[in-house]
């Protein structure tokens, strides 16, 4: 498959640039700085692009059957942000304007911060007030996808906290919500591993579990 990949000079991005190249894909990475990239491989090409520009992006969608975005904005603690849903409007009107299809992206749980009600006094009460812009912003791209996307093929995929840890072979636990619950309804663990999210986001692009929805995932 020709996969586009967003945000592939992240850290996450990075993980999923290489399981991919691994997995037999051809990779397009789409940066603003090349340099960041230091992966060589014969399938993978790297190019600069500006994610909020439609234009910029349609050049090098054109002929690919999926784009992956990983792509991370920084918070802002006395006002909100935008990129996520600036960033997601470039790339639809670029993906309609190519004829491509099938998006994975990546978010966050408890973009509704109001379900972070029962996660750890931490999360809760340190996390999430600090981060908010960041979650009200991911939300409103979520809420773009649902609600003025039904001509392509997307899924969200929301995980918890990332940690920078070589990838598993851990059972994924999914759930069509903002977190995924314990048997008692509170949230099953704080972290995932960079890699393993990586992983499932690749595993979704020919299943058709997951086609138009927000899944929430984390490691057994």
């Amino acid at each position: 498959m020709k996969i586009s990949v967003l945000g592939a000079s992240g850290q996450t991005g990075l993980y999923l640039v290489s399981q991919a190249l691994e997995q037999g894909h051809e990779v397009k990475a789409l940066v603003r700085d090349v340099n960041k990239i230091t992966i060589q491989h014969e399938n993978l090409k790297v190019v600069e692009a500006n994610i909020f520009s439609q234009e910029s992006l349609a050049e090098h969608f054109q002929g690919q059957d999926a784009v992956m975005s990983c792509l991370g904005f920084p918070y802002k603690m006395f006002s909100s942000i935008s990129e996520y849903t600036d960033s997601m409007k470039a790339i639809v009107g670029a993906m309609r304007q190519t004829e491509v299809n099938r998006i994975v992206v990546m978010t966050s749980w408890y973009t509704d911060t109001s379900t972070a009600q029962n996660s750890s006094f931490f999360v809760r009460n340190f996390l999430i007030p600090l981060i908010k812009s960041v979650l009200t912003n991911m939300f409103e791209m979520e809420q773009y996808l649902e609600k003025e996307c039904p001509d392509l093929n997307w899924t969200v995929v929301r995980p918890p906290g990332l940690q920078n840890v070589p990838v598993t072979d851990k059972e994924i636990l999914t759930h069509e919500g903002y977190f995924v619950p314990d048997e008692k309804g509170y949230p099953c663990t704080n972290t995932v591993s960079r890699a393993d999210v990586a992983r499932f986001m690749l595993s979704t692009l020919n299943d058709e579990t997951w086609s138009r929805k927000i899944v929430a995932m984390c490691c057994k």
